[in-house]
């Protein structure tokens, strides 16, 4: 798309005129709304965000080689001269609102694609089911997807933008896989309005948010929003096995619904399930279109469920089950999201460090199998609200009750994982409680031994991931 034909769609014909006429014909090679990441010939979106205001970086954006940008009409912004001395004013594209401008752009990247759109959202495995589900159905074509957890206002926009840069166009792509996220109400509709999916997927609801949301029911309110963004005529693939979720099978009647589960009757399942331990797990796929083994090198029930909701979704777009089966064994899991680290010491990591709630810590804590001792790290749970106290002090009872062997916590209200795990019988030598990542991991050094299985889990803001690279200070990793 050329830089005239982006500002005829954000601002008019008037302020195309006024872009440098060699300008007009250039399509930039990407999209940003970052100085400090953004790349010779991108377009610059000068957004005003809650902390930094884009426009106090423009200059900085032009000397990265910013091929022009994107501001607001008042901005006063200092408008020197550009690196090679033309003046900044004739590469601005001046719109009422730089996010709405970033957004109804990509909207209508959205409008004029005629390839196949599926968005997932829900609580815990959004981002893991979209890398299952973009591996499946890139067996049919070419496929996109949410860059890492580029999920919200911002990154949505960026990732549909994504088809636009690096000389590929909208129409080189099939199929686009784009990951939605939230934590208020109406954000999910604003997503779904901007990238209208032809197939929407809803993983789970449980207990995040809840510093935003009132209930469970109130979330799964905020996830239906989805639901209702769905293109007339779509599908919408539902954990049947979530009662939440469920329900959104009552929203629309002019929306078809494929479910997935494991306990109750559902369109695709499993059956013969059998754990590898850290080596991952295998079940018979059970789609309407037949069946297949698969053996899935990822840990737990939880991301069974993550597999079956990618097979739905591949199934709909015409994947045979037994390539979808074959594709879900060569999945691996994305950085600090169940990454597994082995040690030359004996013993090994599971890095899930990227993020937690109660649900995932739990699922996570009772895949650990096929090992000596069971350990458990556990950072603070943040945006849990009012239940913060009683979440925690309950994930540390179920732990304490299931012979967790060793418990850490870290931060904040993890201190109530540790009485809780305490008051289920463990000793205080067993639960301790510490205040920084790196503090956990000295702790926790003089006590491993070979066959060990340690699980490290936080909110994002915790900085769990300090405690893996501790570790990986004190001891040698394998192949690392």
């Amino acid at each position: 798309m050329k830089l005239g034909r982006i500002a005829q769609i954000l601002a008019g014909p008037s302020v195309q005129e006024k872009l440098q006429t060699p300008l007009q014909d250039i399509e930039p090679l990407g999209y940003s709304i970052d100085s400090r990441t953004i790349r010779t010939g991108e377009l610059f979106f000068a957004i005003r965000g809650e902390k930094n205001d884009g426009h106090r970086f423009l200059t900085e954006a032009f000397d990265r080689g910013a091929v022009a940008a994107v501001v607001e009409n008042a901005t006063t912004s200092p408008l020197r001269a550009g690196p090679d001395g033309e003046e900044i004013e004739s590469r601005l594209i001046r719109v009422a609102d730089t996010l709405a401008a970033l957004q109804s752009l990509a909207a209508e990247v959205i409008k004029s694609w005629d390839g196949c759109e599926i968005a997932i959202t829900g609580s815990a495995g959004k981002t893991t089911t979209k890398e299952l589900t973009a591996a499946t159905v890139a067996n049919l074509g070419p496929t996109i997807k949410t860059t890492g957890n580029l999920n919200n206002e911002y990154g949505l926009p960026l990732s549909v933008l994504a088809m636009e840069s690096d000389e590929r166009h909208a129409g080189d792509f099939e199929y686009a896989v784009l990951e939605m996220g939230m934590n208020h109400m109406g954000e999910i509709a604003k997503l779904a309005a901007i990238a209208p999916p032809s197939i929407g997927v809803v993983t789970n609801v449980s207990a995040v948010h809840l510093e935003f949301f009132s209930s469970e029911d109130e979330i799964a309110e905020a996830k239906s929003e989805l639901i209702r963004g769905i293109r007339p005529g779509g599908w919408a693939v539902l954990n049947a096995d979530d009662k939440r979720v469920i329900r959104m099978r009552e929203i629309r009647d002019d929306v078809r619904v494929r479910t997935y589960g494991i306990e109750g009757a559902a369109d695709v399942t499993s059956r013969d399930m059998q754990s590898a331990g850290v080596n991952g797990q295998a079940f018979t796929l059970v789609t309407p279109s037949g069946e297949a083994r698969v053996d899935l090198p990822l840990i737990g029930i939880h991301n069974i469920y993550n597999a079956l909701a990618a097979a739905a979704v591949g199934d709909l777009c015409g994947v045979g089950t037994g390539q979808i089966a074959a594709t879900l064994g060569h999945s691996s899991t994305a950085k600090m999201r169940g990454e597994v680290v082995r040690f030359r010491e004996g013993f090994t990591l599971i890095d899930d460090s990227y993020n937690s709630n109660p649900a995932a810590l739990l699922a996570q804590f009772f895949a650990l199998t096929g090992c000596d001792r069971r350990i458990v790290v556990a950072g603070e749970m943040l945006e849990l609200g009012p239940r913060g106290q009683w979440f925690h002090h309950n994930a540390g009872e179920v732990m304490g009750r299931n012979n967790v062997d060793l418990l850490i916590g870290v931060r904040g209200l993890a201190s109530e994982i540790v009485d809780g795990a305490r008051q289920a019988g463990l000793s205080e030598d067993r639960a301790t409680f510490v205040e920084k990542p790196e503090e956990a991991a000295e702790l926790l050094a003089g006590k491993l031994r070979a066959g060990d299985l340690v699980l490290v889990k936080g909110s994002r803001g915790v900085g769990m991931e300090r405690f893996v690279g501790k570790l990986k200070q004190l001891f040698e990793v394998l192949g690392g």
